[in-house]
């Protein structure tokens, strides 16, 4: 039997779910550590965002590069090869070095995982069931998430050093969860491994898949979310102690819980109710999420920030997993997987560090961090908006 037409919960599904469920929970919990870790070392505020840009630029830096690998290999190898220095990283980390140093090497091994993770998909099922195993593949996410945070920040609230020494038994375990995934042929073969060659093929990818209406929609939508969602993420660890008065470790990352709880929902509900024929049905979805951001900053009670937060979560697992599979599936067929997703991570990474970097400034300027949630709701809804309407005036 093909792979393609395999039943969803495959073998090599599961040991795929499994082994990112893994990873992600190294990843989430290691940056609650880390966090913790340079709270205590007393490094400034605004320095907090410099810890994640790092981790996205290498995304940036690697971009040309680490599609055409992922398509070149067995994707279950680089999966392993990519945790594997994720597990150094931590290492680094849990060792007294610079975490810095040590979160961008976790960064380095991550932006090497994700075509991987994600090209792997559209090797092991096809058509519809693409969107049911990026609901799996997201819920997974999610559920590491929820889990890895809330750990990651219990954890360092008892201890910190033992959190990162969880983190690096968590990777370690990904590792050995990624030999269980069946060896698929590579993709691709890479034409020549020069620096220029392969930066010029994925340039070639970066043109195709953005005169494309359809990528192009993709890459912008899902650029925008994640960009939005890491910068929620930091913006709630100095939201907490302003608005609710708490300021321990483990709150934010409950708050953060409700958040993956809620893109659980969300990704099912996208799964059940969204097809690569439908996906801008989730168009609505992005713009609430800009309204339920403004709508939390102003909460001053733990009940609501957790109800509003459970509703961005559903609402953003709603907008996303119909994007990214239809990203895949028209990747895969133009470009190759690997390089797509690739291509997602440049642009889904520099949203990121943008973001990131005009959220640290208007942190290091002073900016109420109340203030700062209105407006970044705000200005997110306003660019869901504009994309829509750009795809309704590109139809017409």
């Amino acid at each position: 039997m093909n792979a393609t037409d395999s039943p969803l919960l495959s073998r090599s599904m599961i040991a795929v779910i499994c082994a990112q469920f893994l990873s992600a929970f190294g990843d989430n919990a290691l940056l609650f550590a880390t966090l913790a870790l340079i709270k205590q070392q007393m490094y400034p505020d605004w320095s907090q965002p410099i810890l994640q840009m790092a981790f996205v630029a290498t995304y940036i830096i690697l971009a040309p590069f680490v599609g055409q690998i992922a398509d070149s290999f067995s994707k279950g190898r680089v999966m392993m090869v990519a945790n594997g220095l994720k597990l150094a990283g931590a290492l680094v980390i849990c060792f007294g070095l610079n975490p810095f140093l040590g979160y961008t090497l976790v960064g380095i091994g991550a932006a090497a995982y994700s075509p991987a993770k994600y090209g792997i998909l559209g090797e092991i099922t096809s058509g519809d069931k693409l969107v049911k195993a990026n609901g799996l593949m997201e819920a997974s996410t999610i559920a590491a998430i929820l889990v890895g945070s809330v750990a990651g920040g219990l954890l360092a609230d008892w201890h910190i050093v033992a959190a990162l020494a969880v983190c690096a038994v968590v990777y370690g375990a990904a590792v050995i969860a990624n030999l269980y995934i069946p060896r698929l042929p590579a993709a691709h073969k890479v034409v020549s491994w020069h620096p220029r060659v392969m930066g010029s093929t994925f340039f070639n990818a970066c043109v195709v898949l953005w005169r494309d209406g359809q990528t192009r929609f993709s890459l912008i939508g899902t650029s925008l979310f994640w960009g939005a969602g890491v910068t929620l993420r930091f913006l709630l660890v100095l939201w907490v102690p302003v608005a609710l008065g708490i300021s321990d470790n483990a709150t934010p990352t409950m708050l953060n819980a409700m958040v993956a709880i809620g893109i659980v929902v969300g990704a099912g509900a996208a799964a059940r109710f969204v097809t690569l024929e439908t996906v801008k049905r989730c168009m609505p979805a992005g713009i609430l999420i800009g309204i339920a951001v403004a709508f939390f900053a102003v909460q001053t009670s733990m009940l609501n920030a957790y109800g509003v937060l459970l509703v961005i979560g559903v609402l953003g697992g709603f907008f996303v997993v119909p994007l990214n599979a239809l990203l895949q599936e028209r990747g895969k067929r133009s470009v190759g997987a690997g390089n797509a997703i690739a291509v997602q991570n440049l642009g889904e990474n520099t949203a990121m560090l943008l973001m990131l970097g005009l959220y640290s400034l208007v942190v290091k300027l002073g900016v109420p961090v109340i203030g700062v949630g209105i407006g970044f709701g705000v200005v997110f809804g306003l660019a869901i908006t504009v994309l829509w309407i750009s795809q309704f005036r590109s139809k017409a």
